[in-house]
């Protein structure tokens, strides 16, 4: 008897058969994002831009918090130090330094945003659990009552009228379609680098900390190394996307180091689905459409109820988020 010929409930494919099948399943994927691709080119001649933009600031924050949560095992309460440290920096130099660049200021706010984020990490990163989501919401608090302070951020007002200025000199990003699809190259980027990582040899030892730390230790690895790294790539991504949403906005306030805004951002992580690769993006869609739509409605002061009931429910009935569920369902079918 060949080897094609076994127990279906031990199935055990020839190398060839796997590879035909990787392949065409990596051509599946392929046609998929250049599919959503399409879809987001022609999107904001249907939909109001700015509404896009802001779906896409806030998906490529909950990518970047999803790298840390579900590839890394670390839950965060402290993001919203990095979405904002990000705005402020961007928001600032671009309102005092007229000449600056636009992507220059944006630059100057995801780098700040990684260094703080080193400093945090080499601060928490060797408690675990509850021990490091409480020291990172102490730390995010910390740099909320700074922001609160500082001359430079405006205090409660924020900094307001925050130029977008040109892109590279060349392109007028006042003009809504023009700064779109500046946005939406920056999530590409962002979403590719948290894809190269998730899929490079460095996201599998990350997969076995966060599934077996003891074990992943005995193996070898500097497993706190690897920790500090994975948060530091995702607090400099999540400046990434509070810079660009301050630029959208024009606009940098507290709201954005308010630890609500991390709570948010946890809230579309695990609606969408921890660990999933879009997941984050579909759960950033749910929140950010029912605020905007709920907020302009009657139901206007019960937003966050009616968040926090969605939340409760997909918890209890759809553990693995929105994306797990719909991936299991169609394991299951397919």
């Amino acid at each position: 008897m060949t080897n094609m010929h076994i127990k279906q409930d031990s199935l055990v494919l020839p190398p060839q058969v796997v590879r035909e099948r990787q392949q065409a399943a990596q051509r599946r994927k392929l046609w998929f994002y250049l599919a959503l691709f399409g879809v987001a080119l022609v999107a904001p001649l249907a939909v109001y831009p700015i509404f896009l933009m802001k779906l896409l600031c806030f998906a490529l924050f909950a990518c970047a918090f999803n790298l840390l949560l579900g590839y890394a095992g670390l839950l965060s309460f402290g993001h919203a130090a990095f979405f904002a440290t990000g705005g402020y920096i961007t928001g600032y130099l671009l309102s005092e330094y007229s000449g600056l660049g636009t992507e220059l200021g944006i630059l100057a706010g995801t780098l700040a945003s990684a260094a703080l984020g080193l400093l945090f990490g080499l601060l928490a990163i060797r408690r675990q659990g509850i021990y490091f989501a409480m020291i990172t919401l102490a730390l995010a608090q910390l740099v909320f009552f700074i922001f609160v302070q500082a001359p430079f951020t405006g205090g409660e007002n924020g900094l307001q009228g925050v130029p977008r200025g040109q892109l590279f000199g060349l392109f007028d990003l006042n003009n809504n379609m023009t700064l779109y699809y500046f946005v939406l190259a920056v999530f590409i980027v962002g979403f590719a680098i948290i894809q190269r990582t998730i899929h490079s040899p460095y996201g599998q030892v990350l997969r076995a900390i966060r599934e077996n730390e003891p074990r992943a230790i005995s193996l070898g690895y500097n497993v706190d190394a690897h920790k500090l790294l994975a948060f530091v790539i995702s607090a400099t991504l999540t400046g990434l996307a509070g810079s660009t949403k301050t630029v959208v906005f024009q606009l940098a306030s507290l709201t954005d180091a308010h630890w609500h805004m991390s709570g948010e951002v946890i809230l579309m992580t695990l609606l969408g689905g921890v660990g999933t690769v879009l997941g984050p993006v579909v759960g950033a869609s749910v929140v950010i459409t029912l605020q905007s739509y709920l907020s302009n409605g009657p139901l206007g002061e019960w937003v966050h109820v009616i968040l926090g009931a969605i939340f409760v429910t997909c918890v209890l009935l759809f553990r693995v988020g929105i994306v797990g569920w719909v991936l299991k369902l169609a394991k299951r079918n397919f």
